[in-house]
């Protein structure tokens, strides 16, 4: 137990948090998991998501059985557990205390990005079902609890370098780089959600990172003012990001 690394990467929607999963699972030494606190999640807030009630359903909604898992025992030959996280997901009064027991890091993604993306699958999303609040309040508290600053990876960064960026991920969490991180095969896992036939079809057509392209779509004038709380929280993280020197 003491030679497990369990990479918790908090992310939020819309982002390349499935790509970065891929690529942690395309490590001989890596188990990973997709959205565990999800079921839990659209069960507690009743949020309206793309084929909600078969996720509830299919996956686990019971906190504290998902938690266990999340902090038990790896298969043999397992030494890495990454667990691919959405920060929206921590609902108020939720206990985090088991955060604690994971080594945590961030996903970020440019706000006006993010936003013309989301909104194409929820019409009217509020700041907390960004995660960017989340993200930020657990990555204040993982800076005081640790004494060393979480490693953040912004999107861009890593379509526009993914070796770089992921070598330097790997260096701070204390895990050697596999260049295997770099590719995977195509085509849908075991290890993904049921809701991933609503989500996840760029991703089950890709072998790799895409290259980065700029978005053209411009943010619509209604959600200026949730585009401008966003841009605050994001360049509060960005400032912290892995970058090449």
């Amino acid at each position: 137990m003491t030679d497990i690394t369990r990479v918790a990467m908090w992310s939020g929607p819309r982002n390349i948090s499935t790509a970065v999963m891929r690529s942690w699972g395309s490590r001989s030494d890596t188990i990973v998991c997709d959205e565990p606190l999800y079921a839990h999640y659209l069960l507690a807030s009743g949020a309206d998501h793309p084929g909600a009630s078969e996720v509830v359903a299919h996956h686990e909604v019971n906190l504290e059985k998902v938690v266990h898992w999340l902090l038990g025992p790896l298969p043999p030959g397992k030494s890495v557990f990454y667990q691919k996280h959405m920060a929206h997901h921590l609902l108020p009064g939720m206990d985090l205390n088991w955060i604690d027991s994971l080594t945590n890091c961030f996903l970020i993604r440019e706000p006006s990005e993010m936003i013309t993306s989301l909104t194409r699958v929820l019409p009217n999303p509020g700041l907390a079902e960004t995660g960017l609040p989340q993200q930020v309040d657990l990555f204040d508290k993982e800076r005081q609890r640790t004494g060393r600053t979480p490693p953040v990876l912004d999107a861009r960064d890593v379509l526009e370098n993914p070796e770089r960026l992921l070598k330097l991920l790997c260096d701070s969490l204390g895990v050697d780089f596999s260049p295997a991180m770099l590719t995977w095969e195509s085509g849908v896992r075991d290890t993904d959600g049921v809701w991933g036939k609503y989500w996840y079809e760029k991703v089950w057509k890709s072998s790799g990172f895409a290259k980065y392209s700029h978005k053209l779509a411009r943010v619509p004038p209604r959600f200026s003012g949730l585009l401008a709380e966003c841009r605050g929280l994001y360049e509060r993280l960005y400032e912290h990001r892995l970058r090449v020197k």
